[in-house]
């Protein structure tokens, strides 16, 4: 039996929360709300593939991109691997725990045994931390279960070569060295205004439709299409009901991330001594309501299966109006840390 002793520690998102403890792990103390802002993942981008009969969208930045920002703005290394054989990530695993490093490993969520059963999903993007084994069971620290849990060796090889978007392929990380002297204050400071720098540019200023805030309104003006296109009134159910989902249940801190922003830009004020990030954060604060006003709404429609013409165009408005005022918002942020 090997054991790391490790701080488990609840959290609204995945990569954030288990960055976070990973740092804490090594005495470096960021929050999740921190780890967010200063990596500037906040974000919208609109996915529509030629196989998908439904668009999708996200409201971060794509897996991995916290991590390397994180590295790259506070000077920590992190030392990645992939693997393709299961047997040789399960013996470097090993030998990682045994010699008492706590090591992320990208997983499919639907093989963590520890989850009720319905619970689970196939998602091949969530991480978690090996912090030990007991046997052919794997000790593991998931941000999104109260306590760190047991995993079996077989539900983890499964998870960690499964296929299909996001394919973990083995995936596993550590943090391999700190800079000399520690992660300093100024380092953090500068790195906040670095990251709200990359996240309201990344909403505003990308010349590409479908990311930012051009991606928001093709969003929502797809949305009055998709009662054309839905076999059945149960696929456009489902359809609408994602939408719910994504900003409420797959780890955003609510108001698909926006609540979590609010956080970071109140830490931020207090840190760097900008007042006016505390009136950013209550701006961003409303901007989050009202996402949740739209996930109600939808989840309400969806389950009433009340999903009239009319219905996709009050989406459309209100998601349109979200745009308008992330728009704004964004626009005023930037041009404080220009």
């Amino acid at each position: 039996m090997s054991r790391i002793p490790f701080e488990h520690k609840l959290a609204a998102h995945c990569e954030s929360g288990m960055l976070s403890a990973l740092l804490k792990h090594k005495g470096v103390t960021l929050s999740e709300p921190m780890v967010l802002g200063l990596t500037g993942a906040i974000f919208f981008v609109f996915i529509k593939t030629p196989h998908m009969v439904f668009p999708v969208f996200d409201m971060r930045s794509r897996p991995g991109d916290m991590r390397k920002n994180l590295g790259k703005r506070l000077g920590i290394r992190f030392r990645t691997q992939n693997f393709r054989d299961p047997a040789k990530a399960r013996a470097s695993l090993d030998s990682l725990v045994e010699q008492g490093i706590p090591t992320t490993v990208q997983v499919d969520m639907f093989y963590m045994d520890y989850i009720p059963s319905y619970m689970r999903t196939h998602f091949n993007a969530h991480f978690i931390i090996v912090v030990g084994k007991e046997g052919n069971d794997f000790l593991v620290s998931d941000c999104y279960y109260p306590s760190i849990s047991k995993l079996s060796q077989e539900s983890l090889d499964k998870a960690r070569f499964a296929k299909s978007d996001f394919a973990p392929k083995g995936f596993q990380f550590y943090i391999e060295s700190l800079p000399q002297n520690g992660v300093s204050e100024t380092a953090i400071k500068d790195a906040v205004l670095t990251g709200i720098k990359q996240g309201a540019s990344n909403m505003i200023k990308l010349p590409v439709p479908f990311i930012g805030i051009k991606g928001m309104r093709r969003f929502a003006d797809n949305i009055p299409s998709w009662p054309k296109i839905a076999r059945n009134a149960d696929a456009l159910s489902h359809a609408i009901m994602s939408i719910h989902i994504t900003l409420e249940e797959r780890g955003t801190g609510g108001g698909g991330f926006r609540f979590m922003y609010a956080s970071f830009l109140q830490e931020a004020a207090r840190l760097c001594n900008r007042p006016e990030f505390s009136d950013m954060s209550k701006r961003i604060m409303a901007i989050g309501d009202r996402w949740r006003e739209i996930s109600l709404f939808v989840a309400r429609i969806g389950k009433d299966r009340d999903l009239g013409d009319n219905r996709m165009q009050e989406i459309r408005g209100m998601i349109r109006s979200q745009a308008d005022q992330e728009e704004a918002f964004f626009k005023d942020l930037l041009a404080m840390v220009k």
